[in-house]
Order: C-alpha cells, then structure tokens, then sequence
C-alpha cells in the first residue's frame, strides 16, 4: 500500500503549498462537477469551472500546453453548456437527454481531428519539444474536446469519450508526478461508467428523445 501512495505522491515532496492546495481544490471541485454531470444537474457547470481554471493555470505553469488548451476549452464550453442546459420551454429543458445523430457524429470527428491540429500547433508555438507523452496529451486533447461539445448538448456518446480519454489520462498524469490529477482520472473512469449507464437508462425510459 505503501508503495501505491509514494507512486502518486512522491512528486509533491519539492511541490510549494500552494501549488498542492490549488490542485487538491481542482481535484474536489472536478468530482463534484462529474457527479452533477451523471446526475444532468446544471451544477455541472459552475463546479466545473471552478476546477477547470485553477487546472488552466497549474498545467501553464508546468508546461503542458496541450493539456492547458483543453482546460481552457473546458472553461469556454461550461459557459456555453450552463446557457444550453439552462434553456426551458413550457417548463421543459429546451436540449434533453439524447443520442448523436449521423451528422453530429460527423462534426465531432472533425472537432477531434482539428483539436489534435491546433493543440500540436500551440506546442510548436511554445517551442515544446514533443515526445511520446505529448503526443498522447494531443490525442486526448481530441478526445476530450468532442466529449465536452458532446456533453454541452446532452449527448450520451460524452460518456464514452470521456471513459477512453480518462483510461488514457491516468497513467499519463501519473508518470508527470501529478498524482492527485492522476487519482482524479481514476475517479472520473468510474464516475463516468455510472454516467453512461445512468443517461443510456434515462434514454431507454424516454425512448421519444433518443
């Protein structure tokens, strides 16, 4: 067990304070934000952004532009998803619960291509030499992006994004010595198990939104 907690937090021991208290914040305030999420509660949105800002300014900080870029999407699309999901009509949410349709999945492959484009481009920009663990962070980036577009719009395929990215995402945090990030990713995989099962039962209930 021991050797567990060293994997994930042997890395915080030259960490200022600061820096392992804004990440520790981030680490909650993203749980919270998936829990809502599974549950479709708004609060998503304003948890969420909470984590995701502080995120934006440690992976600025530590060089991981890739990463860095997602947060920033993250932080841009929970504002446009809080006014999506916010939409009433005759006391009903204007964007329900549903599946992807032919031409969106179509849009969200071409948002997971052009995400890998512009996120290896801010690593050239930043004159980052890219390795085998920044290329993974642009594939995820790619991932991540469409999944969070997808979620914006209620979609079930969000859940099945994020599942992959997050599998991804944990070893990868991990071997950078963000172990509470890395721990977070873990969580998120099974958070977002329950969130696919929880939204596809919704969906099978309301057959008339799928």
């Amino acid at each position: 067990m021991s050797q567990i907690f060293d994997f994930f937090f042997e890395a915080y021991r030259q960490t200022p304070t600061t820096f392992i208290v804004l990440e520790f914040i981030a680490f909650v305030f993203g749980i919270v934000s998936v829990i809502y999420a599974k549950k479709a509660n708004i609060l998503v949105y304003p948890t969420g952004l909470v984590a995701t800002v502080i995120t934006v300014y440690i992976l600025y900080r530590v060089g991981y532009f890739g990463d860095m870029m997602m947060n920033f999407y993250y932080s841009v699309m929970s504002i446009y998803g809080w006014y999506n999901w916010a939409r009433r009509k005759d006391n009903a949410p204007v964007v329900p619960i549903s599946r992807t349709t032919l031409s969106e999945k179509g849009v969200g492959f071409g948002l997971f291509l052009l995400t890998m484009v512009v996120t290896y481009g801010v690593y050239k920009y930043y004159d980052k030499p890219i390795e085998i663990e920044n290329y993974i962070d642009i594939f995820t980036s790619g991932i991540f992006f469409t999944a969070m577009w997808y979620m914006a719009n209620k979609k079930l395929e969000n859940w099945t994004l994020w599942i992959i990215g997050d599998l991804i995402t944990v070893p990868l945090y991990a071997y950078r010595g963000l172990g509470m990030f890395s721990l977070q990713y873990l969580i998120f995989t099974i958070l977002a198990i329950q969130g696919y099962l929880a939204w596809k039962k919704h969906l099978d209930n309301n057959p008339a939104t799928a």
